[in-house]
C-alpha cells in the first residue's frame, strides 16, 4: 500500500518559518515527480512547487517564488518544503503529490496524494 504522510505543518506568526514534510512509503520515490498542492477554506486547490523525479527542475507559484523552498531526498523516500516568510494569505491545508511520469505536471495527472498538513499564519 503506498502512504504519503506529511507533518510539520501547524501555526506560525507573519514572516516566521515553517518546514513541512512528506514521507512516502510503499513504493521507490526515484522515478517520481513530487511536489506540494494547498486549500484554503473556500477556494480552489492550487499547486505550489514540484519537483522533478532527480531534482533537476523545480516549480514554484508566482504567489510563493523567492519565498518557498522545494527539495528531497531519494535515500529518505521524504519531500521537503521550506515556508519562509510566510503571510495570512498562506494559511491553507497543504497535500504531498506524486507524478508517476517523473516530471510536474496538473492535479490531474497525479498518481498519490497525501493527507494534508495544516498551516496556519497568524498573529
Amino acid at each position: 500500500e503506498v502512504r504519503l504522510v506529511e507533518s510539520g505543518g501547524g501555526l506560525v506568526q507573519p514572516g516566521g518559518s515553517l518546514r513541512l514534510s512528506c514521507t512516502a512509503s510503499g513504493l521507490t520515490v526515484d522515478d517520481y515527480a513530487m511536489g506540494w498542492f494547498r486549500q484554503a477554506p473556500g477556494k480552489e486547490r492550487e499547486g505550489v512547487s514540484c519537483i522533478s523525479w532527480n531534482g533537476g527542475s523545480t516549480f514554484y507559484a508566482d504567489s510563493v517564488k523567492g519565498r518557498f523552498t522545494i527539495s528531497r531526498d531519494n535515500a529518505k523516500t521524504t519531500l521537503y518544503l521550506q515556508l519562509n516568510r510566510v503571510k495570512p494569505e498562506d494559511t491553507a491545508m497543504y497535500y504531498c503529490a506524486m507524478w508517476p511520469s517523473g516530471y510536474c505536471s496538473g492535479s490531474r495527472a497525479v498518481a498519490y496524494w497525501g493527507q494534508g498538513t495544516q498551516v496556519t499564519v497568524s498573529s
